[in-house]
């Protein structure tokens, strides 16, 4: 590897790491760069899976105030996260890569709808849940079901990840769109930590490049804190669409 590919591939982290923090779908910069400089695609997406943790782990860090008095939620959500998580690492050793190619579209495109759609199905579940007695801490019911499946999706690509899950916490758990974000980032993280833990018992790691990956996410996660913390509800919930829209065009180009 050239210095240039090392600085280049550096860079990459940075910028997925701070997408990955604020909204997520860093994985469609990171991927294609490792593509365009000859790694092998399962070698590219199992080494970008690892390098990004350490990112993700940044982003936690950056928002751990938002995180304050949601202990009960996070461990019951990120259970979820969890299985679902080692199930998308499974699949992605497992099945073709083919296999997936026209779900995650179609998941892509769910989520940016019901990024764009949500305080209004919010308030539509928030009024159906208040006449049962409200909404619990940890959302309705389905909420548990869809960050797991959300995280089969996310251990078998990833791509988009943080778009599903901010979708489904913004229509089905009640706090701020801020709060989400910080609860995104922690069952992104666990997501993405089950998978790697798995990638690195049983595939092959390119550890150059997921060691670059890890030293610009890392970067990347505090820049992304600090924008994303500065952004009001209304313009994140749009840059979460649009980044949702760009990786919708990116994947079926």
């Amino acid at each position: 590897m050239s210095p240039t590919e090392a600085v280049l591939i550096t860079l990459a982290g940075v910028a997925a790491g701070t997408i990955n923090t604020v909204v997520g779908s860093g994985t469609l910069i990171t991927f294609p760069t490792l593509l365009a400089f000859g790694v092998p695609p399962v070698t590219a997406n199992v080494s970008n899976t690892v390098g990004l943790v350490p990112g993700s782990m940044s982003g936690v860090f950056g928002y751990r105030r938002e995180l304050a008095g949601q202990g009960a939620r996070v461990l019951r959500l990120g259970s979820a996260s969890l299985l679902g998580g080692v199930a998308g690492a499974l699949l992605l050793l497992w099945l073709p890569s083919s296999a997936f190619d026209t779900i995650v579209p179609a998941l892509i495109a769910l989520g940016v709808l019901l990024v764009v759609l949500g305080p209004r199905i919010q308030r539509s579940v928030a009024a159906r849940a208040e006449s049962r007695g409200g909404i619990p801490d940890h959302g309705v019911w389905w909420v548990w079901p869809a960050v797991a499946a959300a995280g089969v999706y996310g251990g078998y690509f990833g791509a988009a990840q943080g778009v599903l899950l901010m979708a489904i916490l913004g229509i089905g758990v009640a706090d701020s769109m801020q709060r989400h974000t910080a609860t995104k980032n922690v069952l992104a993280l666990l997501v993405n930590a089950v998978a790697a833990l798995v990638f690195i018992a049983v595939a092959d790691i390119d550890w150059v490049v997921a060691g670059l990956i890890a030293l610009g996410s890392v970067v990347g996660g505090q820049i992304g804190a600090g924008v994303g913390r500065r952004l009001p509800p209304a313009l994140l919930r749009a840059v979460i669409a649009t980044v949702g829209i760009v990786a919708l065009v990116v994947l079926v180009a």
